[in-house]
């Protein structure tokens, strides 16, 4: 049982969930009395601290040889939580278009279940985690500490502007790689439905 309990409360599942803490942290910064460009930037370096304990905490836990299997699970899940969380506070600041925030979050939760029911039918290597997710998902993790931060940095970098490519960027890549999954796991779905459908 002590064994069982220990894997929540090892270092890296920790990290991990600090990311789920920090989604009210993120959100009620916005809501403290500050100026609008102090919100901004204490919302992107908390966004930016947390999101980089997605590195450390797989780094860590294969270090100190504390992998699990809850932690597998619950790595991705907090990364998603973060994510939509941050979307959504973007589309209520009207920095993100609502579109481009369905696109996203409708497809973290169709691959998501997609992952989900291949692992049940034993193939889940159909659909495991390719470049062109891991590309997708660098450039939705710095569009939108760009949104958030709203300004300008040295250079005359507009990172509004940069934000909102970045993120229709990250819209495309996400349609393609949930096309490129979909079209992985087809054989296995036509196999177990084909027979049932004719």
């Amino acid at each position: 049982m002590s064994q069982s309990l220990s894997m929540f409360w090892t270092i890296p599942t920790l990290m991990t969930w600090a990311r789920i803490a920090a989604i009210p942290l993120i959100v009620g910064v916005f809501y403290l009395p500050l100026e609008p460009a102090t919100r901004n930037l204490v919302a992107a370096v908390m966004f930016c601290v947390f999101a980089a304990t997605d590195w450390l905490d797989g780094f860590l836990a294969r270090r100190l040889n504390q992998t699990s299997a809850f932690g597998a699970f619950l790595d991705p899940v907090a990364d998603k939580f973060l994510v939509c969380a941050s979307l959504l506070v973007l589309v209520h600041l009207q920095r993100v278009d609502v579109f481009v925030s369905l696109i996203i979050i409708g497809r973290e939760i169709a691959i998501s279940a997609l992952r989900e029911w291949m692992a049940q039918i034993g193939a889940s290597k159909s659909v495991a985690v390719h470049m062109l997710g891991k590309v997708k998902t660098t450039v939705q993790m710095l569009a939108i500490p760009f949104l958030l931060f709203d300004g300008h940095l040295p250079g005359g970098i507009d990172t509004g502007v940069w934000g909102t490519w970045l993120i229709w960027a990250a819209a495309i890549l996400t349609v393609w790689s949930m096309v490129y999954y979909l079209r992985r796991a087809l054989p296995e779905i036509r196999a177990r439905i084909g027979p049932q459908g004719r």
